[in-house]
């Protein structure tokens, strides 16, 4: 189960129909304008300004957004990313879904030296350990443990750590 706080929708409408009573409008409207100026700098140390000083979002040393890389728009200071992390081409972090009855706010965690491929979707309350490898097109709905290998819609792990170490071992030794 992911690590989201849920939070109750009253009314006839859905909880996306009340997004301004959880999150100012505008917060919301700077968020978007500057996370649209950031999809499309080909500047990854204006990005990691761009984020870490508007979105106050945790971004560690030497981190690399790809092109088109759309973090939450409404709770991006619930996103954490490690030191020399690479985060691929259209890729979208989210910390909130609205659901019909209810919407859920969760931290995501992205540990250092991983790599999330391109167009990938990392949904609230994940967590992603160091020197994970995440591969493209992927559905993270899961936390991925340190050093493992995953992919797939949704996400499944192809290799632990372990399991990596071994192969790589066995391939030096061929």
């Amino acid at each position: 189960m992911r690590r989201t706080e849920r939070y109750s929708a009253k009314g006839s409408a859905n909880s996306l129909w009340h997004i301004y009573k959880t999150v100012p409008f505008l917060k919301v409207t700077k968020n978007f304008i500057v996370i649209q100026i950031s999809r499309y700098t080909p500047f990854i140390p204006m990005k990691n300004f761009l984020f870490r000083t508007f979105l106050k979002m945790e971004v560690g040393q030497k981190t690399s957004f790809a092109l088109m890389v759309m973090p939450d728009v409404m709770f991006p200071e619930r996103i954490k990313i490690g030191d020399n992390s690479v985060i691929g081409y259209n890729t979208t972090i989210l910390a909130h879904e609205y659901l019909i009855d209810e919407y859920r706010i969760g931290d995501v965690v992205i540990g250092k030296n991983v790599l999330v491929g391109a167009n990938t979707t990392i949904l609230p309350g994940i967590e992603i350990g160091d020197g994970a490898i995440v591969s493209a097109a992927s559905l993270v709905n899961c936390d991925i443990p340190a050093g493992a290998f995953a992919g797939g819609n949704p996400v499944k792990i192809i290799f632990t750590k372990e399991e990596m170490a071994a192969r790589t071992k066995k391939d030096m030794i061929e």
